[in-house]
């Protein structure tokens, strides 16, 4: 394929960017860098009660966020803006001239009252009715009469009856076909003069030399539409490709009820972007079938339209997860300390400078817990006790430092450490001889020990964590725990 591939991700900013939505824009990015095309960001903001700026911030975040890059549009410029669709009136008007001169759109004056009693009446009669379009027979006298007073009107698309059927070339779904017949002159621009979405759509698409639209499947009623449109322009008309619905575990349409929807969620979750990059990217593409793991370099070397599923893709907040903890495990340790002290910063555990200041020792850590978390939020719960003095809850207390031979273990186990040479082997090696000096079962031994240090009867592998925990500090808290012990 050639450099004239251009696509668009065109979100309204009416609320977050959900994760349908991001799949939709992973794609068209993924297509655009596979064949060396652009991509192109529109911001469809026109509806304005609605539409905020906080919203449209919230989007650009997100993306970046995912790692996509866009070639033109907010932020970036590009020699086919504006890239807000309120900032293009200029553009639908001048379209719209061209379309009445041509006479592809005809004036409607029919009210909101008359369009309803109409429908009502098609109702009485068991037909479901498109516009009747009453308004495209009239005269062209009265037609410049009641314009010259302005009398309000809508402006329709006049639908070219003698056409053949409306043919497309889906690049997922294979060949559409939709009945000229079934198609009303449905309204280009308001009584207001704004456009709209099927209107504006394609103007923006056809000056912004869209060559692909890539987008979700709750579009295919107005791709035929649209196309009438472009071709009432004069215009080339895309290819298309409409992606089937993300739907939830129980085989619906994914919505709230399944959990979180959107993109900055998942970010508030601890999930890294390039997993959420790559499980989206597989809701409805494979790379051959069998490989899960798609890092972003892969996808954008690979990505083809040929493979993405005409089938509903399900959502599987298990295996997304799944996912997340593999990207975590892969990280090298310092990305995986970059990626973890936002989190700790944020639970007041350590700051950015603590890394500085002992590196080697952040280091040891990683292993200990990378392979234990599925999600950064899991991180600060599971090392709080390497930076502040943990408090045993009162299930450990009552299940392991009440039992009997506790204190005998905790007793034991100081003196094995306090003339240790503090590494793990030796730590482990110390603390294997004790059971046998008490008489007890190593794993009794050795809960009491991680009770004691951590506070709770699960942590990170316990001889590591002796070591990065230092003397002192494993000393102090086994002699807490051995006066608890003597309530």
């Amino acid at each position: 394929m050639s450099d004239a591939v251009r696509v668009r991700f065109a979100p309204s900013p009416t609320g977050t960017l959900h994760l349908g939505g991001a799949r939709t824009a992973i794609y068209n990015w993924a297509f655009a860098r596979r064949n060396n095309g652009a991509f192109i960001l529109r911001i469809d903001d026109t509806d304005r009660e609605r539409s905020t700026p906080e919203n449209t911030a919230q989007i650009l975040r997100s993306l970046r966020w995912l790692g996509l890059d866009w070639d033109e549009g907010p932020e970036v410029g590009g020699e086919h803006g504006p890239y807000f669709q309120t900032e293009r009136h200029g553009h639908y008007v001048r379209a719209l001239d061209a379309m009445r001169t041509s006479r592809a759109a005809y004036p409607c004056f029919c009210s909101a009252a008359e369009l309803e009693a109409k429908r009502e009446a098609a109702r009485a009669n068991g037909v479901s009715m498109g516009y009747d379009r009453t308004c495209r027979t009239l005269d062209a006298a009265e037609v410049a009469s009641r314009l010259d007073a302005g009398t309000p009107c809508v402006w329709r698309l006049a639908v070219p009856l003698e056409r053949g059927p409306v043919v497309v070339e889906d690049e997922v779904r294979g060949t559409l076909e939709f009945p000229i017949e079934a198609m009303d002159d449905f309204v280009l621009a308001r009584s207001d003069g704004s456009p709209t979405y099927n209107f504006a759509s394609v103007v923006d698409d056809a000056e912004m030399a869209i060559s692909h639209v890539i987008r979700g499947d709750d579009h295919l009623t107005n791709t035929p539409r649209q196309v009438l449109v472009f071709e009432a322009l004069g215009m080339a008309v895309p290819r298309f490709a409409h992606l089937s619905m993300i739907w939830g575990p129980d085989g619906k349409k994914l919505s709230k009820r399944h959990g979180a929807t959107s993109v900055e969620a998942y970010q508030e979750q601890g999930y890294l972007p390039e997993a959420l990059l790559n499980y989206l990217a597989l809701l409805g593409w494979s790379l051959d079938g069998e490989t899960t793991v798609v890092p972003p370099e892969v996808l954008t070397a690979n990505f083809s339209l040929e493979r993405v599923s005409k089938n509903p893709a399900i959502f599987d907040p298990e295996k997304l997860s799944w996912l997340n903890g593999t990207y975590l495990r892969d990280l090298d340790p310092d990305e995986f300390i970059a990626r973890m002290l936002p989190w700790l910063e944020r639970s007041e555990l350590a700051i950015a400078a603590d890394f500085t200041s002992r590196p080697d020792w952040y280091r040891a850590l990683v292993p200990l817990i990378s392979e234990r978390v599925r999600h950064l939020d899991e991180v600060a719960d599971k090392v709080a006790f390497f930076f502040t003095e943990p408090s045993i809850d009162d299930a450990a207390l009552s299940k392991v430092l009440a039992k009997e031979g506790a204190r005998a273990a905790l007793e034991g186990a100081r003196a094995a450490l306090d003339r240790v040479v503090w590494n793990a082997a030796a730590i482990e090696a110390a603390l294997r001889e004790v059971p046998e000096s008490i008489g007890a079962k190593p794993k009794d031994v050795f809960q009491t020990i991680r009770v004691a240090v951590s506070g709770s009867t699960v942590s990170p592998p316990l001889f590591e964590s002796l070591e990065l925990l230092g003397r002192d500090t494993v000393l102090a808290r086994i002699d807490g725990a051995v006066a608890l012990t003597e309530r």
